[in-house]
């Protein structure tokens, strides 16, 4: 079952990558580097790092414990659903009102014109950021019944929506053509929406929902024991709710330390030559694909059964589930830490190396792709020990983990791009790796790790692959490559 569930994110996940890589590529062809591309990336820019800080684990973490731990999990849903879609929708309409002096600061830059030009954008993009909690909220509703598929695919038809509409626009005036793209981005959203009505009506979450309602409709004709029992559940959903907001901000905190400390290198990458912040964003992009196929999908898969485990009070079981990810995690992300540094400058030179992209280029951003790559391993692995926190309702700890280790990673990053450059802010975001990997399994339990390192079939395995990999990679570079 937790195989099945790891192929679907996974696989997923690498679809939606894939999709990723031709809708990039359809921008930058269709619309060039331009200041249309630019206007296009502001307008987007705000409801996509929305859906990263909440969207993608900051919800889940908070919700499905919750979730798993109410009695009146449809009045729970519901409540939660009817709570952050008045919010977005009244934060949408104030994004719509206020559209130009969000976008003055969204673009400081723009001139006046431009900045007219992308008001309109941004208040488009913005309604995105709707479509995508209702997505979410569906996705952690099926995850409870280990329905992952249209969670998995969903991401997918956001990319094949803006795939459609650049094709549709590529005959189109440029402005014109950015108007499409944003509306498309709104109808991905509807298509995702769309993609988890099924499953939701299939598995009886559309009338649990309607039952949540009937849960908290107040009914003043009713009797004074039926009156009683309501207020009884009423309290009790109030109850569930105050909880999940408990743990909710101080995941979306943790959440967002990813995001910030990207900010932060770009920031002191502009310090350096020219050219590093381009070496750190295309490193970092083929480092996210493991993290994205192989650790992001294998905790996705884990976290319900981890959180029914200890909600139902079998932490064995748990523990039995966190070691055959471990394995399986360690394995894979090993084999990639291996290959990625070996054959380093090849990845970079068949990716990127073409047109300005010189042989100087190359051998830089590879350097930045392997300094990336040593934190590959301690990153992943946290995220699956990370669950016991969240399972234990310990969001906050997570989130102090994660910000004190964005502390301790922007000091190395200062101290080492005064020698490495680009390399060493690279270098300084996997020390921070290591930090929260390190912290997060001192708070799980340094004996339950034990236990869990401590298996010496699977050691072997691990060692006997790498040393294959070594072999062949090796081999590769040497007689097949060099030719």
């Amino acid at each position: 079952m937790f195989l099945k569930a790891f192929f679907t994110n996974s696989s997923g996940i690498l679809t939606s990558r894939i999709l990723g890589f031709f809708r990039d590529l359809l921008t930058a062809t269709i619309l060039g580097s331009s200041i249309y591309s630019d206007m296009f990336f502001v307008a987007f820019k705000l409801p996509n790092l929305f859906r990263r800080v909440f969207g993608e684990g900051a919800f889940n973490q908070a919700f499905l414990p919750e979730f798993f731990n109410t009695r009146l999990r449809g009045g729970f849903a519901l409540k939660i659903g009817l709570i952050f879609c008045s919010f977005l929708i009244c934060l949408s309409l104030l994004v719509w009102i206020f559209s130009t002096p969000l976008t003055k600061l969204l673009a400081f830059g723009f001139s006046d014109e431009l900045i007219t030009l992308t008001a309109p954008l941004v208040a488009i993009n913005f309604w995105y950021l709707l479509l995508i909690f209702i997505v979410t909220l569906f996705g952690a509703m099926l995850q409870y019944k280990r329905n992952f598929t249209a969670w998995a695919y969903s991401p997918a038809l956001l990319n094949l929506a803006m795939i459609f509409a650049l094709l549709l626009a590529r005959n189109s005036e440029s402005y014109q053509a950015i108007l499409i793209l944003s509306y498309a981005v709104l109808c991905g959203g509807i298509a995702q929406i769309l993609l988890h009505c099924f499953p939701m009506y299939r598995l009886g979450f559309f009338k649990l929902l309607y039952i949540g309602l009937k849960e908290l409709k107040r009914d003043s004709t009713l009797q004074t024991l039926s009156l009683k029992s309501q207020r009884n559940k009423q309290d009790s959903i109030r109850k569930s709710v105050q909880d999940f907001f408990k743990q909710f901000f101080p995941a979306m905190l943790g959440s967002s330390t990813a995001q910030l400390a990207s900010f932060i290198d770009t920031l002191l990458a502009s310090f350096l030559v020219s050219g590093s912040i381009s070496y750190l964003y295309y490193a970092n992009r083929i480092f996210q694909l493991p993290l994205a196929i192989f650790a992001i999908a294998t905790s996705t898969a884990l976290f319900p059964l981890v959180a029914k485990y200890i909600k139902e009070s079998k932490e064995s079981l748990a523990l039995k589930e966190l070691t055959r990810s471990f394995w399986l995690l360690s394995i894979l992300l090993s084999l990639c830490v291996l290959g990625g540094i070996l054959l380093q400058n090849e990845i970079i030179w068949l990716l990127f190396e073409r047109g300005k992209f010189t042989r100087t280029d190359t051998l830089i951003c590879a350097k930045v792709f392997s300094a990336y790559l040593v934190g590959l391993l301690p990153f992943g692995l946290t995220r699956i020990f990370s669950l016991w926190l969240y399972s234990h309702s310990k969001q906050a700890l997570a989130a102090k983990i994660s910000a004190f280790s964005l502390g301790i990673g922007t000091f190395c990053s200062f101290l080492l791009m005064q020698h490495f450059g680009a390399m060493g802010l690279a270098l300084g975001g996997s020390i921070s790796g290591f930090f929260v990997f390190f912290l997060t399994l001192h708070f799980f339990g340094w004996n339950r790790f034990l236990k869990i390192l401590w298996n010496p079939k699977w050691i072997v395995i691990l060692s006997f692959l790498l040393a294959i990999e070594s072999l062949a990679l090796l081999s590769f570079k040497n007689y097949i490559f060099c030719l």
